[in-house]
């Protein structure tokens, strides 16, 4: 597949008028346009838009009408089939808060459809998002309180094995865990993110030392920034090695704050998630999350008691927001929306940059991020 007339964003420069050749499920080449070879084969004419690498989402529970806490095959193809629309290329599939039998089964189910059935054409699981139970209730959200576990080394790697080693993410509260679980987790490569949180300011930095590196959901459902008593927030500004991902839906997070993060974290340690439930794509309702009944109603989305429930965001929604609350350029937009969270969690030699040699997946968007075309290893699995 060629694609060509577009504007070419790479790692490190972008090529204002370039082409580029995709062959099988990876990149084979890229240039100006000057230089276009002769090709016979399929072409798109990204007529001046710009090329980007797949967005990735690395916090997602589901999307029209399917969770990953369903826990069958079909659920996980409607996932996968619905997600390239919005322009996402890759994500972790995220779980809930419930019990360890109901995580369990949508952990052997996740890993099936992962190694059977997922292929290109789709939006690729990358493995598992582990969000609960090992979190605080004081925080919690629209987790359930009934099913909240300690952190506990044991209780981790139970889930660990049954997913297949597929965890790469997991979000708990750090105040709550066994001495020696942040560092368990590196010694696995597993991503750990502190989320649903009361930790102080104090006991996220120690944690720092022992390897966590992400906060999950940043300002949601974790202490704030307070010029008395700093917490999470307050240790996620200073910290340049604490990423910060963001629901950027313009509900969980005011414009105004999100513009704020931008300007004190920069583009590099800033990553764009959706958080997104069932509902998404799907009329207003009464919808589940987590056996908890979520009623939506245009981009909210609440469970009983008011709390907010996730979002219905689409990843491109997500990213247009990120571009126009902060005026920031479509380097950054890329960095945000895709480089990050591949080098983050340790898949950049596969995604998160047009290279040769990597996966085809490609995003074609025009300036306002309207997704005109997305393509994923190497199949058009959208096109406007």
């Amino acid at each position: 597949m060629l694609i060509k007339n577009g504007r070419i964003y790479l790692q490190d420069r972008v090529i204002e008028n370039g082409y580029l050749v995709l062959e099988g499920e990876t990149i084979k080449s890229f240039g100006c346009m000057d230089n276009l070879p002769a090709y016979d084969g399929d072409i798109i004419d990204a007529k001046g838009n710009n090329v980007l690498p797949g967005f990735i989402d690395q916090h997602i529970h589901g999307a029209n009408g399917a969770d990953h806490m369903d826990a069958t095959q079909e659920a996980l193809e409607t996932i996968a089939t619905f997600l390239p629309k919005e322009g996402t290329t890759s994500y972790l599939a995220t779980t809930m808060t419930q019990s360890v039998e109901a995580v369990d089964k949508a952990l052997v189910e996740i890993k099936k459809y992962a190694e059977t059935s997922n292929g290109p054409g789709q939006a690729e699981i990358m493995g598992v998002h582990l969000e609960g139970p090992f979190i605080s209730e004081k925080h919690i959200g629209a987790q359930n309180p009934k099913y909240v576990l300690k952190p506990t080394v044991k209780d981790f790697d139970h889930f660990y094995e049954v997913s297949g080693k597929m965890v790469r993410l997991i979000t708990y509260a750090p105040e709550e865990a066994e001495k020696g679980f942040t560092d368990h987790l590196r010694s696995l490569n597993v991503v750990p993110s502190a989320g649903h949180t009361d930790a102080t300011y104090d006991q996220i930095v120690s944690e720092i030392g022992q390897g966590l590196s992400n906060l999950t959901h940043f300002h949601n459902a974790m202490t704030p920034h307070h010029h008395r008593q700093p917490g999470v927030v307050t240790a996620g500004f200073i910290n340049e090695t604490l990423k910060a991902e963001m629901i950027v839906d313009g509900i969980h997070v005011n414009p105004a704050v999100v513009k704020a993060t931008y300007e004190i974290k920069g583009a590099d340690n800033f990553i764009a998630i959706t958080d997104s439930m069932r509902a998404k794509g799907l009329p207003d309702g009464k919808y589940d999350l987590g056996g908890q009944e979520v009623t939506k109603e245009g981009k909210y989305c609440r469970i009983e008691s008011g709390a907010l429930a996730g979002s219905v965001a689409e990843m491109d929604f997500v990213v247009r927001n990120i571009k126009n609350f902060t005026d920031c350029s479509m380097s950054d937009v890329v960095k945000m929306s895709s480089e990050n969270a591949a080098l983050h969690l340790g898949i950049f030699g596969r995604k998160g940059s047009i290279e040769i040699g990597k996966d085809a997946d490609i995003v074609i968007v025009d300036n306002d991020i309207n997704v005109q075309t997305t393509i994923c290893r190497g199949i058009v699995a959208y096109t406007k």
